[in-house]
């Protein structure tokens, strides 16, 4: 039975290693390990299994960070998983350097090595993948082979490839916005191609834009929320503190984009941190390149899109609502984050649902019969910085109806790839559709939370809230 993964993060080599070992044939396409959001991750995982810390504590700090939106059984289910995820990595020989505590959580559980963890994580799974015969295409899957709402493998340059079993581990699509730190290739192409296909979609308007942004000579980078939980504080260009900068990432990123709207620069300062190098050796090589010495001297900060809670909605087994088509990581929705990821469950999030979505196809086994090869559409890519700049300027950290719907009408007339405009059409009229401030998702025309609005939003082409 032959099972493709696209994409090569920790999600993607999670599930091909556990679907190895149970003897399946493993196909992983993506452009390789280091062009993934993965291998970028700097501060850590979150895992609840020290002493002193809980299950239920963790539940509860998830719930909180995700305003309540989260779906309840989604979170006991992943977090009940921890300790599995946790030992699953121990057992491949990964070393953990030291534990912290971030934004939002109320206990230091977030598991570091040098605050580069999602570089060392990925890399010792990539050369475990190797080693139990998981097949690597080193490329880009266009786009999913799907027919009557079946899926049947992908498309690799116009080529298809037939999959008894299709997984979607190819990220989120913060891409789609004109600042971000992560992989600029995650756009979600494939996210937008499912729903053109038939998959439902889920929590679109919740993009969570990370606070301490560099946007530099060299491109843009994370300063992560370990340097403000080592003690770096956020100060304006007059040295005014102006925020508690260890408050969950909406409430920080909110608040240095009041300042830059005032006029005002803002800056992390991290000239208290000792052995700043030793401790963030990946931020300190950048900043230096840039001319920066972060021991003394304060560094320029802007929230950029980091991470989107929306994507494919999937049920409790990461079954999509396409036969046969899988989605994990980044790439789908569950409710587990709610409307604001909690720092660290990222990764956390990944490792469960590769090892969870592996149950799920050996449970099922499903098959899939020769079929006529479904229709190839070889989209171009089209204008992709107008999209980008339309979904930064009206879909951006702060929002109203009035932004929105010019977003809208913008994106009317952006020649682009129609997966990319369905997609950015998603986040526009599902925010504006939300008419209340929750998590990530703020409204300045209606500033606070509503009862009525505790649910998750669908898109199907169309949202539904």
């Amino acid at each position: 039975m032959k099972v493709g993964i696209i994409g090569a993060g920790i999600a993607g080599i999670t599930a091909a290693i556990s679907l190895a070992k149970r003897g399946f044939d493993v196909t992983l396409i993506g452009p390789g390990i280091k062009d993934s959001n993965s291998y970028l991750a700097q501060a850590g995982i979150a895992f609840p299994v020290l002493d002193g810390d809980s299950i239920m504590a963790h539940v509860v700090d998830t719930l909180h960070a995700g305003k309540y939106l989260n779906d309840e059984e989604v979170v006991w289910s992943v977090i009940s998983k921890a300790s599995e995820a946790y030992d699953f990595l121990l057992s491949l020989g990964l070393k953990f350097e030291t534990n912290e505590t971030e934004g939002g959580h109320s206990f230091p559980r977030v598991f570091t090595i040098k605050n580069e963890t999602g570089k060392h994580v990925t890399k010792l799974l990539y050369l475990r993948a190797k080693e139990l015969g998981v097949h690597f295409i080193k490329g880009k899957a266009d786009e999913l082979a799907v027919k009557h709402k079946k899926a049947y493998g992908v498309f690799i340059e116009g080529e298809f490839l037939k999959f008894d079993a299709t997984v979607i581990a190819s990220g989120g699509f913060s891409g789609l916005f004109k600042f971000t730190a992560g992989s600029e290739s995650n756009i979600g192409a494939l996210t937008g191609d499912a729903i053109m296909k038939g998959a439902l979609a889920s929590d679109l308007e919740f993009v969570q834009f990370h606070p301490t942004g560099y946007i530099g000579k060299n491109g843009v980078f994370l300063i992560s929320e370990a340097v403000r939980g080592a003690g770096a504080k956020l100060i304006t260009g007059d040295g005014e503190r102006f925020v508690n900068e260890l408050s969950t990432r909406d409430i920080v990123a909110r608040a240095i984009y009041r300042q830059m709207q005032s006029g005002k620069t803002v800056y992390l300062d991290a000239t208290g941190i000792e052995n700043f190098k030793k401790r963030f050796p990946q931020i300190y090589a950048f900043l230096k390149k840039d001319g920066l010495d972060p021991s003394k001297d304060p560094i320029p900060v802007s929230p950029i899109a980091h991470y989107t809670m929306g994507g494919v909605a999937v049920d409790l087994w990461y079954r999509t609502t396409i036969k046969n088509l899988y989605a994990i990581g980044e790439a789908m929705s569950n409710g587990f984050h709610g409307a604001n990821r909690l720092a660290s469950n990222s990764l956390l999030e990944c490792i469960v649902s590769g090892l969870e979505v592996a149950r799920t196809i050996a449970r099922e086994r499903p098959r899939c019969r020769d079929v006529k090869e479904p229709a190839y559409h070889g989209y171009e890519q089209g204008n992709l910085e107008a999209l980008r700049e339309t979904l930064w300027k009206k879909a951006g950290i702060v929002r109203s109806a009035k932004n929105l719907r010019e977003g809208l009408r913008k994106l009317e007339g952006i020649e682009a790839d129609p997966r990319l405009k369905i997609l950015a059409r998603g986040v526009l009229e599902c925010a504006l559709a939300r008419e209340e401030s929750r998590g990530s998702h703020y409204r300045e025309d209606f500033p606070v939370m509503r009862k009525a609005f505790e649910r998750p939003s669908f898109f199907d082409g169309r949202c539904r809230l």
